[in-house]
């Protein structure tokens, strides 16, 4: 190690090993909160993604009994036809009956009792098809009051169903305008150790060591500064957007004796530098703002190479859209 890196070391040792106990009990408590936080909002939307999938199955199954129902009313329909047809058959029969009765009623007493056997028969029949057709005509009338109570609750479901797909094209539609406004302001350090993508319904902003920090330290440079407060007037234009800070390390441990007791401790301190450079002198509101630290634990790159250390070494701001419109319709649901 050079005189030069040996002097920088020293110099963060004094100038940090101001931090008290408290403090870092502090940046400790905050750090849980940021990764509580963060797992919270992965929870929320595996829920979403759940309900949303959910009430494409429900509204599947509304379908398949509407069409159902749809089948069984015409069958009853054609049925009650048919009925009906029969009953008018009868009638007709009837009347000839009463009317033949009318014309033998001097003729043969066997030939009147057989008649009147006939129409006994008759009426009997024409009582029970009433009967039956009474019987269909309720059924039919339950049917139908079960097919508009199922329409209903169909219409509402895809009412609800259009609302929930609605509110996710316009998250992933203003996901995709943040990322186009946050490449136009750092337009000019994409090939300087910085990256922007879009994955999972957020932006990822990673800024490589190098444009933020010396080895082993955590005050931001010049360069850093001014990517960092560019990207915080995009982030005050955009008042909807939550923003995670995640500092990360390589896997090689802290020198013994410096300032920070681990990777951990680093990765925490770098990620509150840049916590506090987006807010100097912005109108960003802190709640918007969760700082945390990922140590070694999350490489991009898992191999022990120069290289792969250097890429591992790096901050990611996330950029994340509200959902409380989603969350109030899958409270009503």
């Amino acid at each position: 190690m050079t005189k030069a890196k040996i002097f920088v070391v020293l110099s963060g040792f004094i100038i940090l090993s101001c931090v008290t106990p408290r403090q870092f009990k502090d940046l400790q408590q905050e750090n849980k909160i940021c990764q509580e936080e963060k797992d919270k909002m992965k929870n929320e939307n595996e829920k979403l993604t759940v309900a949303n999938t959910e009430l494409r199955s429900k509204n599947e199954a509304v379908d398949k009994s509407f069409s159902k129902l749809a089948r069984d009313s015409l069958k009853r329909i054609a049925e009650i036809n048919e009925l009906q047809k029969n009953f008018n058959q009868l009638n007709r029969r009837y009347e000839y009956l009463i009317k033949a009765q009318k014309a033998v009623s001097e003729g043969s007493e066997m030939e009147t009792v057989k008649l009147l056997e006939q129409l006994r028969i008759s009426q009997e029949e024409l009582h029970n098809k009433e009967d039956d057709l009474n019987s269909l005509s309720r059924t039919l009338d339950d049917k139908k009051t079960n097919l508009n109570n199922l329409q209903i609750e169909l219409e509402k479901r895809n009412t609800r169903l259009v609302e929930l797909e609605s509110i996710l094209f316009k998250k992933d539609s203003s996901v995709k305008a943040l990322r186009l406004k946050v490449l136009d302001a750092l337009l000019g350090y994409e090939n300087q150790g910085l990256s922007v993508t879009q994955k999972n319904g957020k932006v990822y902003v990673s800024l490589e060591e190098k444009l933020l920090f010396e080895s082993g330290s955590t005050e931001v440079g010049p360069k850093g500064t001014n990517a960092l407060k560019k990207l915080a007037k995009v982030l005050e234009q955009n008042p909807d957007i939550n923003i995670m800070i995640e500092g990360h390390t390589d896997d090689v441990p802290v020198i013994s004796g410096s300032a920070f007791k681990d990777n951990w401790d680093l990765s925490v301190q770098r990620a509150t530098s840049i916590v506090r450079i987006l807010l100097e002198g912005s109108k960003i509101n802190p709640r918007r703002l969760i700082a945390s630290g990922r140590g070694e634990f999350m490489p991009v790159d898992p191999g022990k190479t120069k290289e792969a250390r250097q890429k591992n070494r790096r901050t990611e701001i996330i950029l994340t859209p509200k959902l409380d419109e989603l969350f109030k319709i899958l409270e009503t649901n």
